[in-house]
């Protein structure tokens, strides 16, 4: 299953993540997603899941979780926008990925048997970061990450 994973689009939708997303089955955002358009723009590509982010305020925003467990295609995954808010015990509850946002950093890890993947930022240029987001091909047995760089 090919689930794509966006974060921090501080209220921006590029037409280049629009393209990047056309094949995704499922929509991860890992928060600050900046207005309930961007929700509505990546709806209107496959179902998506989000959590909410520091920036994300308003009345909007109050109806999204901080974090989300979810299981996709046999794989346990934890999302939240902040890493360090991260309180779980993973083994203990069985977690094989957990995805964040908010350093607009992106970064593909495993520690300890657990995936951590952060999509970078999709939203505006912030620094000399690059604007990316993740695809995350899941089978149960198998986890693969990918960044995927947006030419912008």
């Amino acid at each position: 299953m090919q689930v794509s994973v966006i974060s921090d689009t501080h209220g921006l939708l590029r037409p280049e993540a629009v393209d990047a997303l056309a094949d995704s089955e499922l929509i991860l955002h890992a928060g600050d997603i900046g207005k309930p358009e961007v929700l509505d723009g990546l709806r209107a590509i496959a179902p998506v899941i989000a959590v909410r982010g520091n920036n994300d305020k308003g009345s909007w925003a109050e109806a999204i979780s901080e974090h989300e467990t979810v299981e996709i295609a046999g794989v346990s995954l934890y999302l939240l926008h902040i890493l360090k808010d991260l309180t779980i015990d993973l083994q203990l509850a069985g977690i094989q990925v957990v995805i964040s946002g908010h350093s607009h950093k992106p970064l593909v890890e495993e520690h300890n048997g657990v995936l951590f993947l952060n999509p970078g930022s999709a939203g505006p240029r912030r620094f000399k970061l690059p604007v990316t987001l993740a695809h995350l091909h899941l089978n149960g047995t198998e986890i693969q990450a990918q960044i995927v760089d947006l030419n912008v």
